[in-house]
């Protein structure tokens, strides 16, 4: 059953590499090339290079979340949880959720592989793809901390300063869908964002 496990947590590991690396590469590369590139260069690539990149990207996503659910299920059954590792699998599975019901069937539409309107599809994409490149560092660090801070909390009698964190979170979800870019609009801002946020999550945790 260890060797299970940590089988499961190399996995889960590795396939949150693929996931990740490909959503920093359509938010710190592709987009940019994406304004740059020739009328021919673009067509291509939006014909070749996207489809296979979002491939690698979903499914990424989901052999991520698959092991993760079961990371939870076994090592948290055993270890239990702490509001730590609660934050982190709310981010994680709020950033699976986009890549599945909006980033990816967005996307279809943009790059012309479904029908419909393909301007109002690409912005909402993008909207939910800012959004998981925000909630990327929070995660990590949470998923990491789980393990080295988490001892400080119980998953009994779940604290204020919890609450008050996923509602934190739930707000930002709720203008990946509806909502503007804001200062996500930039390369610059959602990194600087997704630092900020990860630092006001851990204070509110620490603190409230």
């Amino acid at each position: 059953m260890e060797e299970i496990n940590f089988i499961a947590r190399w996995g889960h590991l590795l396939f949150g590499i693929t996931w990740i690396g490909m959503l920093y590469y359509f938010n710190f590369v592709q987009g940019g090339y994406f304004k740059s590139a020739t009328p021919e260069g673009l067509a291509d690539a939006k014909a070749k290079l996207a489809p296979s990149a979002l491939w690698w990207f979903r499914w990424g996503a989901m052999f991520t979340f698959l092991t993760g659910l079961y990371l939870l299920h076994t090592i948290g059954a055993t270890l239990g949880s702490n509001e730590f590792i609660i934050v982190g699998a709310v981010l994680g599975t709020l950033m699976f959720l986009n890549v599945w019901l909006v980033i990816w069937p967005a996307q279809q539409v943009a790059l012309g592989m479904k029908e419909g309107d393909g301007p109002a599809a690409g912005a909402k994409a993008l909207l939910a793809s800012r959004t998981n490149t925000l909630f990327s560092a929070p995660m990590a660090y949470f998923m990491l901390a789980s393990a080295h801070k988490g001892s400080q909390y119980s998953a009994e009698g779940l604290s204020t300063g919890l609450w008050a964190a996923l509602a934190v979170v739930v707000i930002l979800e709720i203008n990946a869908l509806i909502g503007k870019q804001g200062p996500l609009a930039s390369v610059a801002g959602v990194i600087h964002c997704s630092l900020a946020l990860t630092a006001v999550l851990a204070a509110i945790l620490h603190f409230v």
